[in-house]
């Protein structure tokens, strides 16, 4: 309601809420954090970032490059630069985990593989890009059952396909003329 005195305007920062989001390699020589709540999230499905992370897609947050900081193994990173797209992938050396993606057309940004944060990043992926590009063999979501004898495996059943025996009309016609 009233202004603040001159004094505290000058002491007062804008901090990120709460503690950084965090995350490593798989070999954990390369670990990194970032502000949260990150930038923005989403699934990536071109072909670049599924021949990159050997998946279906890649998840990613987005980060404000000011705001992500390497805080172990800077020197185990290296980098693959794609001069024909202007973009660069950082990887661990060690593992081979991806650590970031960046692209000339935004020097300010980083965008960090989803799955190696430990826990939140104030964002959701709600984004899909290169959607066209989606295989006919990734997930979508389709409904998974427990597979007997294998705990924690699910599966897809396959549509069974209608035998005329099959069919409950059927039943007690058999035989008649």
């Amino acid at each position: 309601m009233f202004p603040e005195p001159e004094a505290k305007k000058k002491t007062t920062k804008a901090v990120a809420p709460g503690k950084p989001a965090s995350g490593q390699c798989l070999c954990g020589k390369v670990a990194f954090e970032i502000d949260v709540p990150a930038r923005w999230a989403w699934h990536d499905h071109s072909q670049a970032s599924r021949r990159a992370h050997g998946a279906a897609y890649a998840t990613y947050v987005g980060s404000w490059r000011k705001r992500f900081r390497i805080t172990k193994g800077e020197n185990d990173l290296t980098r693959y630069e794609d001069k024909a797209t202007g973009t660069t992938r950082s990887f661990c050396s060690g593992c081979g985990t991806p650590i970031a993606y960046a692209r000339a057309r935004s020097p300010h940004m980083v965008n960090i593989p989803r799955a190696l944060f430990s826990g939140r990043t104030g964002r959701q992926p709600l984004y899909h890009i290169a959607i066209e590009e989606l295989q006919e063999w990734a997930y979508t979501g389709q409904p998974l059952v427990p597979l007997k004898g294998f705990p924690g495996v699910v599966w897809q059943r396959s549509k069974k396909k209608k035998r005329a025996g099959d069919d409950p009309s059927a039943l007690g016609r058999a035989g008649q003329p």
